[in-house]
């Protein structure tokens, strides 16, 4: 998109501030996790950096559960839609691992648990890719029927990884 998600412009904000304020209107204390040469907009938040190398989605998700050694909700900065009701209820459940499904998983917007941690890890050496991990580890899922009941799911897992996904969600605001 010529510049790093998280500072590309939604609605006149920077993208990484829809996930967290979802996150402070779900009642939770949001943080961000980023490589210490990830460009980030000003944050009301703290930030956690996870390592340069290896890049790959269960970095951050392996430095967030050692950061804070509890369970934590995933939001990825390109997701900016999730309503707060939809994280309120991740938070809430007790499974080491709750994913969305849609009827695909979600494993961006999900709930971890420390518990995972070794297996989270094993499958980061191994380079597995997340949607794998989530299928083999199983967890919750949170079906489409369910999910209906916070919004839309096109609405809700809206990716914003390229000009055209960026495109769709600001007419989805627009609406």
């Amino acid at each position: 998109m010529g510049v790093p998600k998280a500072v590309v412009e939604l609605a006149g904000s920077p993208l990484i501030s829809h996930p967290i304020a979802a996150a402070r209107a779900a009642g939770l204390e949001p943080i961000v996790v980023a490589k210490a040469s990830s460009p980030l907009p000003p944050l009301d938040c703290p930030t956690v950096t996870e390592p340069n190398e290896p890049t790959h989605p269960l970095a951050g998700i392996i430095a967030a559960l050692e950061h804070l050694g509890e369970p934590v909700v995933v939001i990825a900065c390109d997701v900016p839609l999730v309503p707060a009701a939809l994280i309120t209820e991740l938070a809430g459940r007790e499974a080491d691992l709750v994913v969305p499904a849609d009827p695909r998983p979600q494993p961006l917007v999900a709930r971890y648990a420390p518990a995972l941690l070794p297996r989270l890890r094993a499958s980061l050496v191994m380079g597995e890719p997340l949607v794998k991990l989530v299928a083999d580890v199983g967890g919750e899922a949170i079906g489409p029927g369910e999910l209906r009941t916070f919004g839309d799911l096109e609405t809700m897992f809206a990716n914003a990884n390229d000009p055209a996904g960026l495109g769709r969600i600001e007419e989805m605001l627009r609406r």
